[in-house]
């Protein structure tokens, strides 16, 4: 048989061979983007975050929808905190791999520092389907839970993961948190004295700050000024632990004490106005009123300050200007109509001035509001008697 009989003599097969430098060039391919990945993640490792970008870009030229290349790319950007952008990033990952643990991961961290925990603990919730035993994750929803005021449910997620790790720190000072923030402060207290236990002298400064502020809210003063004094040993300037202390000390009712803290932090924020007015409720307490006076008339100069307005009105009731410590009261009622203390202040300038009906009335616009305090209740259950075994 000839050549033109049988036909060209070919080789081999033209499939199999456009197959096989097909396979070939998808093993180089696979070969060019584990390379990038490589040097990409060791570069986003080292915070050379435009380099490892230009590389995850290079990757989605070669595939648009690598799951490593869009999670990388979520990841340097949420390491610039550019997190609107990185949430493109995962939620393209997202789209095609529903699962990919790592992007759900970096979603959720970006609405958390959004503030969106709403949709965190969305995207959290489905990262523990796949994977609920994962400390970092559990406590990132705990914390997510408290912020939008779940209590049940973030203190349900902290304790599961002391049941996996006990003593991890950040359940513990969750759960001191969560604790604090419903006042539950005792509860708070012993979490956070379990963190003290485990550190020992190198405990985060913060949670000694933490442990003061129990006792302010406790008002077991004397118990929380050790706790200030070590965190203002270690940290000299730290302003939680001067206030911590002059707010003990005021409770103490040691005021010149509490000045000396006060004092301080002035020194480094000389137009503290919250600060100025606590420096000369001080003063007035001590009788010292013309430095008081002029410590609320430093912070009125900043800006007007309700504390400040009441402090120099019960400088002139100490003075027994009662009719101008009374307009000043009054005229505060305007901003701050639920604050019983006016009422209390106005009423008792009428009985000092002898005129208990008109003590009377204002009480009782008071309770008109339909707020309940015992304060205003009993001053108005006591004059309302007299005036009954008067008339």
């Amino acid at each position: 048989m000839t050549e033109n009989e049988t036909g060209p003599q070919y080789e081999g097969d033209p499939l199999r061979s456009e197959i096989a430098e097909d396979e070939q060039l998808q093993r180089d391919r696979a070969h060019k983007l584990a390379e990038l990945s490589q040097k990409a993640y060791q570069l986003l490792k080292e915070d050379y975050l435009a380099e490892a970008e230009d590389l995850f870009k290079e990757m989605l030229a070669l595939e648009s929808h690598n799951n490593y290349a869009l999670v990388g790319l979520g990841d340097a950007s949420r390491k610039r905190k550019a997190f609107r952008e990185a949430v493109e990033y995962y939620q393209r990952c997202l789209d095609h791999y529903p699962d990919n643990n790592y992007a759900l991961f970096g979603l959720a961290d970006c609405y958390k520092s959004l503030r969106h925990y709403h949709k965190a603990i969305g995207v959290w919730e489905r990262y523990l389907e796949h994977d609920d035993r994962n400390v970092t994750v559990l406590t990132r929803v705990a914390d997510a839970y408290r912020k939008v005021r779940d209590m049940a449910r973030s203190r349900e997620l902290y304790l599961k993961v002391l049941q996996i790790e006990p003593d991890n720190a950040y359940a513990l000072i969750g759960l001191g948190h969560l604790h604090y923030d419903f006042k539950d402060f005792e509860e708070a207290k012993s979490y956070w004295s379990r963190i003290r236990d485990l550190h020992g002298d190198r405990v985060d400064i913060r949670v000694l700050t933490s442990l003061g502020n129990c006792h302010r809210k406790l008002k077991t003063y004397a118990e929380g000024i050790p706790y200030f004094e070590e965190a203002l040993e270690r940290d000299p300037g730290n302003f939680y632990a001067l206030f911590g202390l002059a707010d003990c000390y005021r409770g103490l009712n040691r005021q010149s004490k509490s000045l000396e803290y006060w004092n301080r932090i002035l020194e480094r924020d000389p137009d503290n106005k919250v600060i100025l007015t606590r420096a000369g409720d001080a003063y007035r307490n001590m009788e010292e009123h013309d430095r008081a006076a002029m410590y609320y008339n430093k912070a009125l100069n900043i800006e007007f300050d309700v504390y400040a307005v009441l402090g120099l009105a019960l400088i002139n009731k100490a003075k027994g200007n009662y009719r101008n410590a009374i307009e000043s009261l009054e005229g505060l009622l305007k901003s701050d109509s639920k604050n019983h203390r006016l009422y209390t202040e106005i009423a008792d300038c009428y009985l000092k001035l002898g005129e208990p009906q008109n003590a009377l009335d204002v009480l009782a616009q008071f309770q008109k509001l339909g707020i309940r305090n015992r304060h205003v209740y009993d001053m108005y259950e006591r004059l309302r008697a007299r005036s009954d075994t008067q008339g």
